[in-house]
């Protein structure tokens, strides 16, 4: 009959889930993550790679293999349950990307390990919550995104057919005709850049152009940018509310301690 290894016990996965989960460690792996990322901004200079290349390189695979012990002692400690929260998930799959050799037809991977500082995503809580009410607020953006995609078709087609024998560059098929009309949806040289010499050729082509920005720039993307502060607002009234019941489950806590301490108290005086 063979003894379950101290790792495999309940009571040790439960003491090493409680040790990753203190401030110190969650701290220690942020601070982790900022020195590799500027370690990974330095390994872009080449002054600083000259003067200390192997050093750099040295520090970046200590980092790498902080992070990789992390996820296994995560893996010890909570099982397959790992798995089930996308955080997780997330950063596993980070560090396994890191962990890919960048060989000439995969160095693009060596760009990618700075993907590691979205970690920091994961491992401060206040930018975990913004994270998760961006995305509870996608449902309603994929709503106003597939209204943005009507009206760019209509006004691509329209475009094109207006303006595509006179201006092939900007307007002579749908996908150029889209890309000129996100430019002028940013603002950016929209009007003396596309829209006056357009207008040169085709005077009444304001007709177009001031109706599709009022709509697209002044209207949908507004929406948008609603959707995402009440997302935020959401967020940030989530993490008040939950302060707000820890503190008071806290002095609940204490004031049954009181009480229990004061009844103790009055059954000793009693003869």
């Amino acid at each position: 009959m063979t003894s379950a290894s101290p790792a495999s016990t309940p009571a040790f996965r439960q003491r090493l889930a409680v040790f990753l989960d203190r401030a110190a460690v969650r701290n220690f792996i942020l601070g982790v993550i900022l020195f590799n990322a500027a370690i990974l901004g330095l390994e872009t200079s080449e002054a600083a790679m000259a003067y200390a290349g192997p050093l750099i390189l040295t520090l970046d695979v200590i980092c790498l293999g902080i992070f990789v012990i992390e996820i296994v002692l995560k893996l010890i400690a909570h099982g397959t349950r790992f798995f089930r929260d996308g955080w997780n998930i997330f950063d596993f799959l980070i560090v396994a990307i890191s962990l890919v050799p960048a060989s000439q037809g995969l160095s693009v991977l060596r760009a990618l390990r700075i993907l590691r500082l979205l970690r920091v995503l994961s491992v401060a809580p206040s930018l975990r919550r913004v994270v998760e009410g961006l995305v509870n607020a996608l449902p309603g953006m994929g709503s106003v995104f597939l209204l943005m995609a009507l009206i760019f078709y209509i006004a691509s087609v329209m475009a094109t057919k207006l303006f595509g024998t006179a201006f092939p560059e900007w307007f002579g098929s749908l996908p150029r005709s889209g890309y000129s009309l996100f430019q002028i949806m940013t603002l950016e040289s929209w009007s003396m850049g596309i829209a006056r010499p357009v207008m040169e050729v085709y005077p009444y082509a304001w007709m177009f152009f001031v109706p599709f920005i009022m709509v697209t720039t002044f209207a949908v993307v507004n929406l948008l940018v609603g959707l995402i502060v009440n997302s935020m607002q959401d967020a940030h009234h989530a993490e008040s509310s939950e302060k707000t019941d820890t503190y008071r489950d806290e002095v609940l806590n204490r004031l049954v301690e009181i009480e229990t301490l004061l009844k103790a108290r009055d059954e000793g005086r009693r003869p």
